[in-house]
């Protein structure tokens, strides 16, 4: 069945076809009976899936990217398509366009998706508002945070800590974004002065409340085995909670479409099935580098069961979707799950 839709949205653009589909759900939701057909649908209840990973209690380890949500507008609608964990963002202080549309696209023959969004979001008085109204579920919901795009890189650590503080009661974790290709410089961030600064300060933050609240870091796809020896010495030395990889790559080298096509497109991250090998490779070389000496949430071209097995087995102690949710529906939140179960892979 779900083909049959995604023939028929795959020939719209991109992201209207985004936002009605969020539309869609939220109508269908409202309608007699829908939360509970999906819930017995697509949702699991089994204590085999429960993860007990940064000091928080998860319902399953399949969680949302970040990037879906971005304004936290529908993360309790999402719930009821059986996801454990819903990430929002990635939020920066002021509200922001974005890059000039169109800047989605869908590379079909590779089952990926190129964008270059470039934050655009509601800014954060807005998401803070939404959060603060959110139901008690049991649903995890991790903050994802950046800098505005005219933020000199000098002065990024104050965008950084702004949402820190602006969000902190509202979300169960934070993830700090320095790895989008789609805002200029960015990823300078990444390098281990600047980062070690970032973090450390949110740290600093952290260490003066009342209870901290678990920060992570999300890197590229595109570092090298040096540079990710990098990331394993700043997690250990800032103390941070973990590491998500991997964000969108910019590499573009071993595509099933045609380059040119590709190139008309313009610059931007690629995600999806491109994605799978590389993902799951930083995964294992962080896990067995650093001894497993942090959780590692797993995300990049997660397409099917087998894929979301392969990278809890390379060392992930949850999963993220985002482009497989896309491709291949919301059935493959709960035939992941299923799969899951079926391997006795327990938290």
């Amino acid at each position: 069945m779900y083909s049959i839709i995604r023939k028929i949205l795959f020939l719209f653009d991109a992201e209207k076809v985004h936002y009605f589909s969020i539309n869609s759900l939220k109508f269908i939701l409202k309608l007699p009976f829908a939360k509970s057909i999906f819930k017995n649908y697509f949702c699991i209840e089994n204590t085999a899936l429960e993860r007990n990973i940064f000091g928080l209690k998860f319902k399953n380890p399949v969680g949302l990217a970040a990037g879906f949500d971005k304004n936290a507008t529908m993360f309790h609608d999402l719930e009821y398509l059986g996801f454990g964990f819903i990430e929002v963002g990635t939020v920066t202080p002021k509200p922001q366009e974005g890059n000039e549309k169109p800047r989605l696209f869908r590379l079909k023959q590779d089952y990926a998706i190129l964008n270059r969004m470039g934050f655009n979001n509601d800014g954060l008085s807005v998401v803070k508002l939404r959060l603060k109204n959110r139901k008690k579920s049991g649903l995890i919901v991790g903050g994802n945070i950046g800098k505005n795009k005219l933020t000199p890189n000098e002065e990024a650590i104050n965008d950084y800590k702004l949402a820190f503080e602006e969000l902190f009661e509202y979300v169960d974790y934070f993830v700090v974004n320095v790895s989008s290709p789609n805002t200029p410089n960015l990823r300078a961030l990444q390098e281990k002065g600047p980062l070690m600064k970032i973090l450390s300060e949110l740290q600093l933050l952290n260490s003066q409340k009342s209870f901290s609240k678990p920060i992570l870091l999300k890197i590229a796809p595109d570092l090298s085995n040096e540079q990710l020896d990098d990331i394993i010495d700043i997690v250990r030395d800032t103390k941070i909670a973990g590491v998500i990889a991997t964000n969108t790559t910019i590499n573009r080298s071993e595509l099933k479409t045609d380059l040119n096509l590709v190139e008309s497109f313009g610059v931007g991250g690629i995600s999806g099935k491109p994605l799978t090998n590389r993902s799951t490779e930083i995964i294992r070389y962080l896990h067995d580098k650093s001894n497993a000496a942090f959780p590692i949430i797993g995300v990049g071209g997660i397409h099917s069961p087998e894929d979301a097995i392969e990278k809890l087995k390379a060392g992930a102690s949850l999963i993220q979707l985002y482009t497989g949710f896309i491709y291949e529906g919301p059935s493959l939140i709960n035939r992941i799950n299923k799969e899951i179960i079926k391997q006795g892979l327990n938290g």
